[in-house]
């Protein structure tokens, strides 16, 4: 779990930030607009509401030692909920590999097909704005064939629906 920062104000709600959430077993990605400013309580209800209804409880979370996360709401949060926070350790990006590349490749995402402009829309209506466009690029990133293995995600197929077959 990790963020990336100093996004241009997206949606209607000026998010500024993206919470990205990678599940380590199927490399699938959770793209989350938010705000610089959210406190613990806010990442945690962001957390509760859009991501354990898809995934269930986290055995493990690993992330840089974010304020937000070394609160006392986050190490009472986990006791209750039986994870375990994991903190990696700095200049040992080995520890959370998986989060950094994700970073480069979401910035490189948004750069790309949002051009870092605020609010601009082409003729036909079609926006560039990052945080209209989130659930889109993540479902484009899911489906595309990785460089590193020359695959798909481990659950989905290239028509973007899910691969059945694998879940059950």
């Amino acid at each position: 779990m990790d963020w990336v920062t100093a996004l241009p104000p997206g949606g209607d709600k000026s998010y500024n930030e993206c919470l990205f959430i990678v599940d380590r077993y199927s490399k699938t990605p959770i793209f989350l607009p938010c705000h610089n400013n959210d406190t613990a309580m806010d990442t945690a209800l962001l957390i509760w509401n859009r991501v354990l209804s898809h995934t269930g409880l986290f055995k493990t979370i690993i992330s840089d030692r974010e304020q937000k996360l070394t609160s006392a709401l986050w190490t009472n949060l986990h006791k209750l909920l039986g994870t375990k926070l994991s903190f990696s350790t700095a200049y040992h990006p080995q520890t959370d590999w998986l989060a950094e590349k994700m970073i480069q490749t979401l910035e490189d995402i948004i750069r790309r097909f949002c051009a870092y402009i605020l609010e601009f829309q082409d003729f036909d209506g079609f926006t560039n704005d990052w945080c209209t466009l989130i659930a889109a690029l993540e479902l484009s990133y899911k489906t595309s064939i990785r460089a590193s293995t020359g695959k798909l995600l481990q659950c989905w197929k290239k028509d973007g629906t899910l691969n059945f077959q694998l879940i059950l």
